[in-house]
């Protein structure tokens, strides 16, 4: 019986504690950009950088002076894939410096090559010349040959780089979101005003951990509708394997966040731990090349990475059609990770 005082509603601690979370994210425009903006954003400058199109671009190569010089840029330019200059010596060594040119061929009776041996495609780009200079000096070839340009859906560059920025974007948001925010508040003193409350302890930081899962689903359909509706990146595996996939990852960079600001208390020095953590993933796990460029000796270090692991496994889901159980070992994993590095931070955590 109402004694003419108003009901006082009895709401829910741990709903408002994450309500705060997303109307604290929502009011920062630059937070919605990098977590939303930038991963498509650097999608289509990708895409369209290493798409190509229906032309590849050109290879800028140089056909050095001598007795031969026109002959040879002749032959060469009847190659639609290469774009020839005929220059000096001294001319393509500022071309080499200025990263213009790829190659460099000699214009004299024999054909000598300039090229950096480490340049991925310049063993490619020297043979292709060779064979172009050979069957103009009257080489035959005994073997019909011909190329077939593969252009399906989940063997491009772009099937290769969307599970890439997905990872990527999981692993920032993470550390991000929970690390930098908690140390925020830390140095604001709001933890310590909050630990006198007779709010739970628990309720704060799965708060964070809840909200980091409802970004979590708007910020993989973004990108994956943009990849299918921009470039025809289509889903050929399980969603339920990618979803399992995509929120243990982000449990795992979440516990890293935590425990990087478990005891931190300047937001200066806990960005310099997130980025120790994932500066070497953004280089070594994958993200716009294989991971399998590096030598095998370094193997051993990059494959137990979470971002590897992660990475590995959206790409088996999304462009190999893998289920649940081909992923098995990545997500098997990735739990663990999870479960150790936030058992961690909650151990460690200061609210001083």
């Amino acid at each position: 019986m109402m004694s003419g005082k108003r009901a006082t509603r009895i709401r829910n601690p741990l709903l408002e504690l994450v309500l705060a979370r997303l109307r604290e994210f929502f009011r920062e425009p630059a937070a919605i950009f990098w977590t939303y903006g930038f991963p498509t954003v650097l999608a289509l400058a990708l895409g369209v950088a290493f798409s190509g199109g229906t032309v590849p671009k050109a290879i800028p190569i140089a056909v050095l002076s001598g007795l031969r010089q026109a002959e040879r840029v002749q032959v060469l330019t009847q190659d639609p894939g290469l774009h020839v200059e005929a220059m000096t010596d001294q001319e393509a060594q500022r071309r080499f410096q200025g990263a213009r040119i790829v190659l460099a061929v000699s214009g004299g009776d024999e054909a000598r090559y300039q090229f950096d041996p480490t340049h991925p495609e310049a063993e490619a780009i020297r043979r292709r010349i060779d064979d172009r200079l050979q069957r103009a000096a009257g080489r035959l070839d005994s073997l019909v040959s011909s190329d077939d340009h593969i252009r399906s859906p989940g063997a491009r560059y772009i099937d290769f780089l969307v599970p890439g920025l997905i990872g990527m974007n999981i692993m920032s948001s993470s550390l991000w979101g929970i690390g930098y925010a908690l140390v925020e508040a830390r140095k604001r003193k709001l933890l310590k005003r909050l630990a006198a409350t007779p709010m739970k302890r628990s309720h704060f930081v799965g708060s964070f951990l809840i909200a980091r899962m409802v970004f979590l689903v708007t910020e993989v359909a973004t990108i994956l509708a943009f990849a299918l509706l921009v470039f025809d990146v289509r889903f050929q595996g399980s969603i339920l394997a990618a979803a399992l996939l995509s929120v243990t990852g982000a449990m795992a960079f979440a516990g890293l966040g935590l425990l990087a600001s478990s005891r931190t208390t300047s937001t200066e020095t806990v960005s310099g731990l997130m980025n120790l953590i994932m500066l070497p993933m953004f280089v070594l796990s994958g993200v716009f090349f294989s991971a399998a460029h590096f030598p095998d000796w370094m193997q051993v270090f990059i494959r137990p990475l979470p971002l590897t692991l992660l990475n590995d496994g959206l790409r088996a889901v999304i462009n190999e059609g893998a289920g649940l159980a081909d992923i098995a070992v990545p997500l098997g994993a990735l739990a663990i990770g999870a479960v150790a590095t936030l058992a961690a931070g909650l151990r460690w955590f200061r609210w001083t």
